[in-house]
């Protein structure tokens, strides 16, 4: 990857589900050389959801993570871009991107994810990239064991994020498939279909879409988030797209971007796009060709 303008924007850190402190994050991105490193610690949720989480930043550190970050901006400033953000989940009713006590932090950016499904029946809550059992679990109490609803819930939970609007980033789009490899769960152009509808969607409200090696770093899927043909789909309607490790230690915060390099090459995009900050609220994004490897 000689040559090639990375960053890595989607990281986490003790502060959530991640194994190692910012400081370790900024000193491994240094050393792979990479242009800028963003914190995207998941946004606190348990008030909002009345439930604890164990991977959320939790509502009483908030204040040490800005602080933190920011000082790691400072320290690093010459040497390496450092950006404080946070992945959002968007839960409709009661969490987005637009909430109060996000956007008082002055994020430098937010990625906008969904994990959650609240099932309309009352059942449980579940994360569709949680455990095989509790996906299961959330598949037959939730959605009656009606695979394709469950499908249906989730990519109108995304269309419905990204018409709220907020965020910057679109989180690793077809997050669903985590629990589904190598079933048959529902009809491959029905899916197709809805992937459409967001790759329009985030289009219309000029976002960035994230490709994610998160899964392959920690060896739960074979691909990007998104896969081969959905980001075929995102490139059908000219949609940029950024690389980003969703590391959660600092050994993976460039890991298997040369698959995903190779992976853009194969769904015929010429760049990916570099984060630069924001401008009077405005994003500031840069193209960078994509070498070959």
């Amino acid at each position: 990857m000689s040559g090639q303008k990375l960053s890595s924007m989607h990281t986490h850190t003790t502060f959530c589900d991640g194994r190692d402190d910012v400081e370790t994050m900024c000193r491994n991105a240094h050393t792979k050389n990479l242009f800028a490193i963003g914190f995207s610690a998941h946004a606190p949720v348990e008030k909002q959801i009345c439930r604890q989480t164990e991977w959320h930043i939790k509502d009483e550190h908030v204040h040490d993570y800005t602080a933190e970050v920011k000082a790691a901006k400072e320290r690093w400033s010459g040497k390496l871009n450092v950006f404080l953000g946070y992945e959002v989940d968007y839960i409709n009713g009661k969490r987005s991107a637009l909430d109060s006590d996000i956007t008082a932090l002055n994020l430098d950016f937010i990625i906008g994810s969904v994990h959650y499904l609240f099932p309309e029946n009352g059942a449980e809550p579940f994360t569709v990239d949680g455990s095989k059992e509790e996906f299961e679990k959330g598949l037959k109490d939730g959605f009656n064991g009606d695979a394709q609803k469950l499908m249906h819930s989730y990519y109108d939970a995304m269309l419905e994020m990204i018409k709220k609007g907020g965020f910057d980033i679109l989180g690793h789009a077809d997050l669903l498939k985590k629990n589904c490899q190598g079933e048959n769960y529902w009809q491959e152009n029905i899916e197709i279909c809805r992937q459409k509808e967001v790759a329009i969607a985030a289009k219309k409200a000029d976002l960035v879409i994230e490709a994610n090696t998160g899964g392959l770093n920690r060896g739960k899927i074979k691909d990007l988030y998104p896969s081969l043909s959905f980001l075929k789909i995102i490139n059908e309607q000219n949609i940029p797209v950024i690389i980003t490790a969703d590391a959660h230690k600092a050994n993976d915060i460039d890991g298997n971007y040369n698959i995903a390099l190779n992976t853009l090459i194969l769904a015929d995009f010429k760049e990916h796009f570099i984060f630069y900050g924001k401008r009077n609220g405005k994003a500031i994004w840069k193209k960078e060709k994509i070498l070959q490897i």
